[in-house]
């Protein structure tokens, strides 16, 4: 009956699908030949722009009529690269009224936001259907299948923003578009026909998971969302590659002209840094705004359901680890980023961090803060659950503090920004207290110090309602192990930021490499000693999900928001570090709008495109709630 009842739904998404799908693979294969320039460029062209008037070079053996030494014609149909053409103002195309920038900007970042969402939820979806099957708990089953209904309006939204992003691209910056499909134009193929492929595999995985659910198909049924992940996963590589060629352009000559290797120019500096942290990127999104579905689904459900309120607290906390593990990692996967960046052009890695964009990094810190502070409030709520708790309420002050002041460290600025009159006040633009702790040194302690933080409360979470049995070594020595470990962690860490204060700048950078060790040893230790600390354990007092206050929950609404304002500001800084240029160095953006905006004018628009997309995730929200009320509808119509 669920098959029956959603199969015009199902055709209605499958025909969108195929409608977008069907219009990228035209665009794309066909774009490279296509004259779609003010000049007539095109990149089947054998003739190179020359920098200097614009006009066709002649190639060598040519007279500047096209005709050989000789006098005769010289026809060729060899392929020779094409450099990037050299535009001005009036090449591109003008639409009275219409600002082509600020669409594109709009359109591409909500497309990313849809895209990081339904790429991260079916990993995890996967994982836990998994471990239902393995457990044999159903519970888990039920669990998965209301993620991927949460995220099926999200893939309809992200096909829909993508289509509309190629269409203004191919329109507003044709030149552009044509110089990357005479690059990528095979990807671009290859990128279609994976969006078919994953079409067929996400409708084909949440249609039929009531149908295949019995032992016979549930293998079948795993492999549908495993083929999914490996579609989804290779998508964004791709896309990938277009993004950090823009940055860190690679397989091309000096003039910009493509040398004809295609994976020289995929596989440039900054693909597979780009490709880690995103990949981690989306599996902390999708827990973040998973986690605020079950939290909307716990505040707007009749109180008298504690059935419904224990499953939606529970589908919150799962939610919320998979976020958790997700963010923890984060912050290396970005220095690794910003290490290669700054390996690739230090102009370009001084703009991002020491110049123009160096305020930006501060409301980046001020919203890593938040979500930090929402994940540990979160983890504190969540000790009431249990009665046995209470024997560790007396650590939730001293972490509040520990976490509060490597907060403060962590977005202190180290140049202020005053007037003439305030640096005579200060006696510079560097505060005499409080500008020492703005330097990487301080900021490396403050982030290894709020993991660890965060890791310890989520242990005295995870044993708050059980204890270890047994006379074993572990059983006995565990916690005093821990807390010894705990402590050297943050010895080591706090000596390192301040001996890096002491030493030269080109080694101090280097600190931050045995400080992250530090943090990942003790995470990865603490983790075997509690498995065998716990592997003969008994529950002291139970747990009662459901039970939550309603703060707890809007906590996970704050996540959810600062892991997308988080997500916004950097995506455009990471698009706006190219400032004046389409492609680094190499393909110069001459439109109107290639300036770039203010830090206030930035966060607007990125503050107004977030709000236009939690509108759209709540109303993605939505439309699950009002399938089942229909459901309920004709269940009862039926029933009389």
């Amino acid at each position: 009956m669920a098959l029956k009842k959603n199969s015009s739904v199902a055709g209605n998404r499958y025909l969108k699908i195929f409608m977008v799908a069907f219009a990228l693979a035209v665009l794309f294969p066909f774009s490279g030949s296509l004259e779609l320039s003010a000049e007539n460029f095109s990149v089947s062209d054998v003739w190179a722009e020359d920098a200097a008037g614009g006009e066709p070079a002649a190639t060598e053996g040519e007279g500047a009529d096209g005709e050989s030494a000789e006098g005769e014609a010289v026809e060729s149909n060899e392929w020779k690269p094409a450099p990037p053409p050299v535009l001005e103002t009036k090449d591109y195309p003008l639409i009275p009224g219409f600002n082509s920038r600020m669409w594109v900007w709009y359109v591409a970042q909500l497309h990313l936001f849809f895209a990081a969402f339904v790429l991260g939820v079916p990993m995890f979806v996967w994982a836990i259907e998994l471990i239902g099957v393995l457990s044999g708990d159903k519970r888990y089953d039920r669990m998965a299948h209301e993620f991927m209904k949460v995220s099926m309006t999200g893939f309809s939204l992200a096909a829909s923003f993508g289509g509309l992003l190629a269409f203004l691209l191919f329109v507003c910056y044709p030149d552009f578009m044509s110089y990357m499909t005479s690059i990528f134009g095979k990807t671009m193929i290859f990128y279609a026909v994976l969006f078919f492929a994953e079409s067929f595999f996400v409708y084909t995985y949440y249609y039929g998971w009531d149908a295949m659910d019995n032992a016979k198909m549930k293998k079948v049924h795993l492999a549908l969302g495993l083929g999914l992940n490996i579609a989804g996963m290779t998508l964004m590589v791709v896309s990938n590659s277009w993004a950090s060629f823009m940055m860190a352009p690679s397989g091309i000559g000096d003039d910009g002209a493509f040398l004809g290797n295609v994976w020289a120019a995929i596989n440039g500096p900054l693909w597979n840094p780009l490709n880690l942290h995103r990949v981690i990127a989306n599996v902390a999104y999708g827990g973040s705004l998973t986690a605020a579905y079950a939290a909307y689904k716990f505040v707007t459900v009749d109180p008298k359901a504690t059935e419904d309120r224990a499953h939606y607290d529970w589908m919150g906390y799962t939610s919320f680890i998979v976020a958790m593990v997700g963010l923890l990692p984060l912050p290396f996967a970005g220095y690794w980023l910003t290490k290669e960046v700054y390996g690739y052009s230090q102009q370009m890695g001084i703009t991002l961090m020491g110049g123009v964009f160096a305020w930006l990094f501060i409301l980046q810190a001020v919203l890593i803060g938040a979500i930090f502070l929402s994940a540990n409030y979160y983890l504190w709520c969540s000790l009431g659950r249990t009665e046995a708790a209470k024997r560790y309420y007396f650590m939730i002050k001293p972490l509040g503090i520990v976490i509060v002041i490597a907060f403060l460290m962590w977005f202190t600025p180290h140049t202020l920004i005053m007037t003439s009159t305030e640096v005579t006040q200060v006696g510079g633009t560097h505060h005499p207290v409080l500008g020492p702790f703005g330097v990487m040194a301080a900021k490396n302690t403050a982030v290894n110090t709020l993991i660890l933080a965060t890791f310890l409360s989520f242990q005295i979470f995870r044993r708050a309602g059980i204890k270890a049995v047994g006379d074993g070594f572990w059983a006995k020595n565990g916690t005093a192990i821990q807390v010894a470990l705990y402590t050297a962690a943050m010895g080591n860490i706090v000596i390192l930021g301040v001996y890096s204060y002491v030493i030269p700048a080109s080694v101090r950078i280097g600190l931050s490499v045995p400080q992250v060790c530090t943090t990942a040893v003790v995470i990865i230790l603490a983790m075997i000693i509690d498995g065998k600390m716990f592997k003969k354990s008994e529950e002291v007092s139970e747990t009662k999900w459901g039970q939550m206050p309603m703060r707890s929950q809007y906590a996970l609404f704050m996540l959810a928001i600062s892991f997308t304002w988080l997500m916004g500001l950097m995506g455009y800084c990471r698009s706006a570090i190219r400032q004046h240029w389409h492609v680094y160095t190499v393909f110069r953006d001459n439109s109107v709008e290639a300036f770039t905006p203010t830090l206030p004018f930035a966060a607007l628009h990125v503050t107004i495109i977030v709000v236009i997309f939690m509108a759209l995730v709540f109303f993605m929200f939505w439309m699950p709630i009002l399938a089942s009320k229909k459901g309920k509808v004709g269940a009862e119509q039926k029933a009389h």
